[in-house]
């Protein structure tokens, strides 16, 4: 006899789904993170190598590599980015409900100027 599997359809942010604090920021991190080893991949660093452009030791670009994000700050996350080469933006606007949400978008060099947005307002970052 064959078992059922409950399903159970989830929201956009797999942190609030588990029911981690500040689920809201911890997609931002991860999103953030997400972009930050991405560029590093793309150019082919070392860890070392990052780390060096980071300001970090390799342990930590190890961590970051790893989705290991709890002692990064999304402050320090966004400064990782931006010594990458990138511009970030924070953009503020009223929101549909009291809840906050957050999105990181990414504008990529020698491609459309527009961020690459999912249907559902979320970045759409490659893996």
């Amino acid at each position: 006899m064959r078992r059922r599997t409950k399903v159970e359809e989830g929201s956009d942010n797999v942190f609030a789904d588990i029911g981690l604090p500040n689920p809201d920021e911890a997609l931002a991190k991860a999103d953030v993170a997400r972009e930050i080893n991405r560029i590093v991949s793309e150019r082919r660093l070392t860890q070392l190598e990052a780390g060096e452009l980071l300001g970090i030791g390799q342990p930590r670009v190890s961590q970051l590599k790893r989705g290991r994000l709890g002692d990064f700050s999304l402050e320090k996350l966004i400064g990782f980015a931006k010594a990458l080469g990138n511009q970030v933006e924070i953009v503020i606007k009223p929101a549909p409900d009291a809840k906050i949400k957050v999105r990181v978008a990414v504008h990529r060099i020698g491609r459309s100027d527009r961020p690459r947005l999912r249907q559902d307002g979320r970045s759409r970052i490659p893996a």
